[in-house]
């Protein structure tokens, strides 16, 4: 299993490739439909102003997400009233809803990873090359086994998001993914998808 160390370079990013197993060590941060929303409407399309604490949180984001990763999950957290956060789970949710927005997310942050599950369609996928970033896929039903890697909980930002919606920054050790969209223009999620379109033409056709 590859060994990768948060933040990534684009050397490192170029060289793993659609197959690989990695183990990522290092600062991320959880990111779901409200917070790519929020992140493009605010400050990437700024059709909305800022309000509240936005820019306070965009300026602390920045240096987080630099070479950093987003990790698709809306955790389930404990220590909510103590502010002594632990993910109890932390399974990775469907990444397609946020095919609109990912790679203008990840080009304004320089970010260059993104994990879930699932995968993602064409623009992401030109967006990998363009970062370059990967995306890794995590395992599906695995949320329990996945928090054990989740070292620490070092803050929380959009609280009011709600706990699954906010953006958790995290410290991993040896978090386990699959490079499943490479910087190369290799998906094995439209492999599969090909593929699964051919066997089931063919059994329609008998």
């Amino acid at each position: 299993m590859r060994e990768v160390t948060i933040p990534i370079s684009d050397a490192v990013i170029r060289s793993l490739k659609v197959g690989e197993p990695a183990a990522l060590t290092g600062v991320m941060i959880t990111g779901r439909d409200t917070v790519h929303k929020w992140m493009i409407e605010t400050f990437i399309k700024k059709t909305r102003p800022p309000q509240g604490d936005d820019l306070q949180v965009y300026e602390a984001l920045k240096p987080l997400l630099d070479g950093g990763v987003i990790y698709h999950c809306g955790p389930v957290v404990s220590g909510l009233d103590t502010k002594q956060y632990k993910f109890v789970a932390a399974g990775p949710t469907t990444s397609i809803r946020e095919e609109p927005y990912q790679a203008d997310v990840m080009k304004h942050f320089n970010a260059r990873g993104v994990i879930g599950k699932g995968g993602m369609g064409a623009k992401t996928l030109k967006g990998c090359q363009e970062g370059p970033f990967v995306y890794f896929h995590a395992i599906g039903g695995a949320a329990t086994f996945i928090a054990q890697s989740v070292t620490k909980v070092l803050g929380v930002y959009k609280y009011d998001f709600g706990v699954p919606e906010a953006i958790w920054v995290i410290e991993v050790k040896d978090f386990p993914v699959v490079v499943t969209m490479d910087a190369h223009g290799q998906s094995l999620h439209e492999v599969v998808e090909k593929e699964s379109g051919k066997v089931l033409a063919e059994l329609l056709a008998k």
